[in-house]
C-alpha cells in the first residue's frame, strides 16, 4: 500500500536536497514510500540525471529488498523498479541516466530488523 501524500503536486527534490522515503519507520513488505518530484530545470541534460540513494537501518533485518521506482506519471500502476538495494548493513547506491518525473521507494520483502529509513538525494 503506498503512503501517498495527498499534496498535489508533491514535494520536489531539487540538485542538493535529500528527501527522506522512509524515515526511521517500520513499512511492511510491499509498501511504497511516498513520492516525490523531479522537477526539469534549465540545462538538464537529454540523456538523463543521477539519482543517488541510501539505506540505513537502526537494526539491521535479516532479509530485504528495497526497490527504488521511477515513474512519468504519478499513479501507483506506472512505477517501475529502476534500481534494487538487498544489503542488510545498509548501502549508499547511485544510477545514471534516470528519466522520470517521480521517484519512490518500494520495500519488496523484508525479515525482521527496525528503523528502516531510504534517503534519495537530488
Amino acid at each position: 500500500m503506498p503512503n501517498y501524500n495527498t499534496q498535489n503536486p508533491p514535494y520536489s527534490i531539487f540538485p542538493g536536497d535529500v528527501a527522506l522515503a522512509f524515515n526511521s519507520e517500520a513499512p511492511a513488505a510491499g509498501q511504497a514510500s511516498q513520492q516525490f518530484a523531479l522537477p526539469s530545470y534549465a540545462g538538464f541534460p537529454e540523456n538523463g540525471r543521477t539519482v543517488r540513494w541510501q539505506t540505513i537501518f537502526g537494526t539491521a533485518p535479516s532479509a530485504i529488498s528495497v526497490a527504488l521506482q521511477s515513474a512519468m506519471i504519478d499513479a501507483d500502476a506506472q512505477y517501475s523498479t529502476i534500481d534494487t538495494s538487498i544489503v542488510t548493513a545498509g548501502e549508499a547506491r547511485s544510477i545514471s541516466g534516470v528519466r522520470c518525473n517521480f521517484l519512490r521507494a518500494k520495500i519488496t520483502s523484508i525479515t525482521g530488523g527496525s528503523g528502516i529509513t531510504v534517503q534519495v538525494l537530488g
